[in-house]
């Protein structure tokens, strides 16, 4: 009997790919038709699982729906959504937080961040929470996050990006 090559792989496998299709070309998939995929496989979890609510909330925000994923973001993280996932959830939580007219909240919520232990998503805290800070009016602290985000990125002037950033934050300048 030929098996679904989908269902012989593990569930983050199938997450996985779902959103590699999806992200490949977004324009080709009915909206409506990928939240079902990404919510039957949400399905499959234990009932208190806090990645299926994740994950849900993901498919609706990348879908356009920042308000239909942020009371999802909240209650994966209420469920004790930690690590990767859960500084992912809180920088897409302060997205939408930001896109539905709420970036006082996302401010608060992302800031904490700064100081978490460092990895890959370091700049995509920073940028997101540049973004707050500007809806906010906080443009100049928003610009030094971001500033400050590139620095290393640069092949040079690493060093002079980074005082410039540091400058447009401090008092008197």
């Amino acid at each position: 009997m030929d098996q679904n090559p989908l269902t012989d792989q593990s569930w983050d496998a199938r997450v996985a790919a779902a959103w590699t299709a999806f992200d490949a070309d977004p324009d080709a998939w009915d909206a409506a038709d990928f939240r079902a995929t990404i919510d039957a496989l949400a399905a499959e979890l234990p009932a208190d699982s806090p990645l299926a609510p994740f994950e849900r909330a993901c498919a609706w925000d990348s879908t356009g729906h920042s308000d239909r994923a942020v009371p999802l973001y909240r209650e994966a993280l209420s469920r004790g959504l930690d690590g990767y996932r859960g500084r992912r959830a809180k920088i897409q939580l302060s997205s939408s937080l930001r896109n539905t007219g709420h970036a006082e909240e996302a401010v608060a919520l992302l800031t904490p961040e700064l100081d978490a232990p460092s990895d890959e998503l370091d700049d995509a805290v920073r940028a997101t929470l540049a973004l707050c800070l500007s809806t906010l009016g906080r443009d100049r602290e928003g610009l030094a996050l971001a500033l400050a985000a590139l620095a290393p990125h640069l092949p040079r002037y690493q060093r002079s990006m980074a005082n410039y950033a540091r400058l447009l934050v401090e008092p008197d300048h």
